[in-house]
């Protein structure tokens, strides 16, 4: 049954009975436990699995032995791979960074949901994830829900700017938000501001080119730090003041994953009183949240061994390197160019 039908699931690799008319799931009774199922089973055409690989995979599964995902539209989300690094330093984490692809912060919704679902699609088929972490903001507010609807069973974890929590944190009751376009002009971002700051003063601003200037800064000579100081100075001057008087902003939001590399040039320029808030550490507690209720964290490895770490991208495999290298700390031979994606 294994190697004669070719009617194994092309995600997943459990054995399907023959897909009847009209079905929109996977029949087979074995699918491994926690492993998301695809929505609909599709004949992987000169594919054939022995019983062996598939208890392979089932055993990985269970044991929580399989990786994480993480993507973003560039290196932002390394800010969010460094927060899971330091929450759940045994978890195997594979990262694509779709600079090839970017700026999603300026694309439309139906062009980020075509890449976020293949991004997904490849991290299933060739590296068998447990969880994904969609570590973008405008990738979040535009494609999560198709992502959810696509991939049911696959735990996912979303970022979104840091709206309640500066609500609850201001004292002054102004708070400034910084983010992509598309993040601001999502019915996603407009719902957090409703739901969590209707006694709060918002002042929101969309940084057009500033994630694109952070991404170029990693494999410039100079570091690009002109042009991202230039364009953080304009962006804060057009919100208004800042500092711990009435009337003042105490609090600045970072709603695109690319800023907190820029968070020094941007607390020279609000001053040391303002606090700069993002969601790393936030989306770290919640995957490791949904890991521990799907008894899916990976075990200990002997030691104080860190798990490894494979990061792919569909641009300039040197600038994702430069990259890793200076935030993560990570060698050039763990990045390699995401060739099925390009």
């Amino acid at each position: 049954p294994y190697n004669c039908c070719k009617n194994c699931c092309k995600n997943c690799f459990t054995p399907c009975a023959p897909r009847r008319a009209g079905s929109h799931h996977c029949p087979a009774p074995r699918h491994p436990p926690h492993f998301p199922i695809p929505p609909i089973c599709q004949p992987r055409q000169g594919a054939y699995f022995t019983p062996s690989q598939l208890d392979v995979l089932s055993m990985q599964t269970a044991s929580g032995m399989a990786p994480i995902g993480i993507f973003d539209s560039g290196i932002g989300g390394l800010s969010v791979l460094q927060a899971l690094r330091e929450a759940l330093p045994h978890e195997p984490c594979i990262y694509v960074a779709d600079s090839g692809h970017a700026p999603y912060g300026e694309r439309d919704d139906a062009f980020v949901q075509q890449r976020c679902a293949a991004i997904t699609d490849y991290l299933l088929k060739h590296h068998a994830i447990k969880l994904l972490v969609v570590a973008c903001n405008t990738a979040t507010a535009a494609a999560i829900g198709h992502l959810r609807a696509l991939w049911p069973q696959l735990p996912l974890v979303g970022v979104e700017p840091a709206i309640k929590p500066a609500a609850l944190q201001t004292r002054t009751g102004h708070v400034g938000v910084i983010a992509t376009r598309g993040t601001v002009g999502s019915s996603r971002f407009q719902n957090l501001l409703h739901t969590h700051g209707q006694q709060v003063h918002w002042h929101v601003q969309a940084c057009d080119g500033l994630a694109q200037a952070i991404e170029a800064s990693t494999w410039q000579a100079d570091g690009n730090l002109s042009e991202i100081e230039a364009l953080c100075a304009r962006y804060i001057s057009v919100l208004g003041p800042f500092g711990p008087n009435p009337g003042h902003m105490d609090t600045l939001v970072l709603g695109c994953t690319h800023y907190v590399f820029a968070r020094p040039v941007l607390q020279r320029l609000v001053g040391p009183h303002v606090h700069l808030l993002d969601t790393g550490k936030a989306v770290a507690q919640q995957t490791q949240r949904l890991l521990q209720q799907g008894q899916l964290l990976a075990p200990p490895p002997p030691g104080t061994t860190t798990a490894a770490m494979q990061l792919f991208t569909t641009g300039q495999l040197p600038a994702l390197q430069a990259a890793a290298q200076r935030w993560l700390g990570l060698p050039a031979n763990c990045c390699s160019v995401a060739q099925a994606l390009v």
